[in-house]
């Protein structure tokens, strides 16, 4: 019988303890290890992924994702629905793979982020279902509630 290993929560930038811009990938995988995340602007939602996160960033791709939601979506993320994000898919794949990630079992370096149309209706602000070089995973970014 296997061993089932303890959850353990990890509240990334609860407090807003990270003073600096920042960007990180959850990449989905059985590790015990539970990362929530605050989204959909000033609805702010907890949303959450077992798996690892993993640093990233790409200054051009935060100024647009923050500028996308905040401004042209007035910082209330897809509260109508995942739909209300359809009319800006590709240019949200656009942005999403400027951002690179090296897989951690090895390969060919650092790999662009692609959008994963397939989970697209759970994108919102500062959730972006991305596949990564290890995978499922969501692109996140501070929430700006």
């Amino acid at each position: 019988m296997p061993t089932l290993k303890p959850v353990r929560e990890v509240f990334v930038d609860q407090s807003g303890f990270l003073l600096h811009p920042w960007m990180a990938v959850l990449c989905q995988a059985d590790t015990g290890i539970r990362y929530s995340h605050q989204t959909s602007g000033v609805r702010c939602l907890s949303r959450s992924m077992d798996g690892y996160y993993v640093p990233v960033f790409n200054r051009e791709t935060l100024a647009y994702l923050r500028s996308l939601f905040e401004e042209e979506l007035e910082g209330q993320g897809a509260r109508q629905g995942p739909e209300v994000l359809t009319p800006y898919r590709e240019r949200i794949r656009d942005a999403v793979s400027q951002v690179r990630m090296d897989s951690s079992v090895g390969g060919p370096g650092e790999v662009p982020l692609q959008l994963d149309y397939s989970r697209f209706g759970e994108a919102d602000e500062a959730w972006i279902p991305v596949v990564t070089p290890d995978g499922p995973g969501v692109l996140i970014w501070e929430n700006s509630d």
